[in-house]
């Protein structure tokens, strides 16, 4: 469990009496360690959710949000109940608490996982409760997990203030993020976004997660099933090969076993195991994967996944169930509700 109580040494101290001057917030446990070893002055706070999964409503508290997200997080089996809970709780007790640094920096990635947590922050500052805190963004197409103790620290040459602009968009593209229908983050395609240069690609992306009009699978979803049918059979190099098509890498393993046991689930599967396996995390030696007829067909546009599967999926505020599918055609760069 993360702890945003520690100084750059890893000694915990008290939150009021002995606070460093600047709170550095950023995409999680992994960058802050990197960040500490480079010695970067001030107190750590990870902003760990996956918000590109699960709901993520519109019309709730930062509170009432993270007891959504936290549920949602319980129910993948991703950790353990009361851990989760108390991890958002402090997370949310570290941002409210952020009036009392002098200067706030927000280090995050281009990446679509990244960019979701940025706008959420951001729209926390253009919402929240006014206060007098120095607020400035470092944000580049490096991973930051991936850094030396070096080159994060060269980092610090691309910090900007936060300006009006950047809060504005973000609170927009937020709001639309949560919105029932897509919509509004769709429309983003069309408004001047280039204040935060990698919001495009991640509107982007997050669409192309959306059911194809051609045959109903998300991108992810087809480029795992085109992997699969390659002859690539063991789920951790199918992951691998995955990841290797993303122009940004934003999804871990776990999403991405999401995916494949909803190929595996569907009627008919589009995928199989191999005989008397389940699909564990992480995988076994002996399991392998291959593509059905049905996969097959799905591929080659003669059957649309949709058919054969019962959605029931979030992204964002918007709840994909069979009464509700919008589909994503990405020669028009537009969304349409099924009929």
């Amino acid at each position: 469990m993360f702890d945003p109580w520690q100084s750059n040494d890893g000694t915990e101290w008290d939150f009021i009496e002995s606070m460093s001057n600047i709170l550095n917030i950023t995409n999680g446990e992994s960058a802050v360690s990197t960040m500490k070893q480079a010695n970067i002055p001030g107190s750590f706070l990870p902003w760990n959710d996956v918000l590109h999964e699960g709901p993520v409503p519109i019309g709730l508290s930062l509170e009432k949000l993270s007891d959504v997200r936290a549920q949602f997080i319980i129910e993948r089996g991703w950790g353990a109940p009361e851990e989760i809970i108390e991890e958002f709780a402090l997370r949310d007790n570290a941002l409210k608490a952020s009036s009392e640094y002098d200067r706030v920096i927000l280090w995050f990635e281009h990446d679509l996982y990244d960019q979701l947590q940025l706008i959420q922050i951001l729209d926390w500052f253009y919402n929240g409760p006014t206060m007098e805190v120095g607020l400035s963004i470092i944000c580049t197409n490096q991973y930051l997990g991936k850094l030396s103790p070096e080159e994060m620290g060269a980092l610090v040459k691309y910090e900007e203030p936060v300006t009006e602009a950047h809060l504005k968009i973000s609170s927009k593209a937020w709001s639309a993020f949560r919105s029932s229908t897509p919509d509004k983050w769709c429309e983003l395609l069309n408004t001047d976004t280039a204040v935060l240069p990698f919001l495009e690609g991640a509107v982007i992306r997050l669409l192309e997660e959306y059911p194809s009009g051609k045959n109903g699978l998300s991108r992810t979803a087809e480029q795992a099933l085109r992997i699969v049918s390659r002859s690539e059979a063991h789920p951790g190099r199918v992951f691998a090969g995955n990841q290797k098509l993303e122009e940004r890498v934003f999804m871990g393993d776990a999403s991405f076993w999401v995916v494949l046991n909803e190929l595996l689930d569907s009627s008919p599967p589009l995928i199989v195991l191999s005989e008397g396996k389940e699909l564990s995390a992480p995988p076994s030696r002996g399991q392998k994967l291959s593509i059905t007829q049905a996969g097959i067909d799905v591929l080659a546009g003669k059957l649309n996944w949709l058919e054969c599967s019962n959605i029931d999926r979030w992204i964002g505020g918007v709840h994909l169930e069979p009464t509700n599918v919008w589909c994503w055609s990405s020669n028009s760069r537009s969304i349409e509700k099924r009929a």
